[in-house]
């Protein structure tokens, strides 16, 4: 069974950091691409980044470059997001996403809050 499982999310305070990892299992993790997207309120879900199956690319949205990093781990079936600089506007719950196999997770709640 193709499984995707998000954590690390929860309520961090602006500027603060968090790191959300994603452990995979069910299908061959170190070939596949892996996203991270996210989804606030009211909000259409949009792409965070990206890394290839290697790890040797990333890219990410504009509005998170230079804040996140997207890495991997394929030892491990693992993809983290590291947030840094976090704003309340980066609140929304965060879901990875094997876009070969078509799986989401089931997305972790980040909070950005005073």
């Amino acid at each position: 069974q193709v499984q995707l499982v998000e954590s690390g999310g929860g309520l961090v305070q602006p500027g603060g950091s968090l790191r959300l990892s994603c452990a995979a299992s069910g299908f061959t993790f170190s070939s596949a691409l892996m996203q991270w997207y996210r989804q606030a309120p009211g909000k259409e879900r949009e792409l965070v980044a990206f890394i290839s199956s290697g790890g040797g690319t990333t890219n990410y949205a504009d509005f998170v470059k230079g804040r996140f990093t997207i890495s991997r781990d394929n030892l491990k079936n693992t993809v983290y997001l590291q947030m840094n600089s976090l704003k309340p506007e980066d609140t929304a719950v965060y879901y990875c996403y094997a876009p070969g196999y078509r799986v989401w997770g089931q997305g972790t709640q980040v909070t950005v809050s005073s």
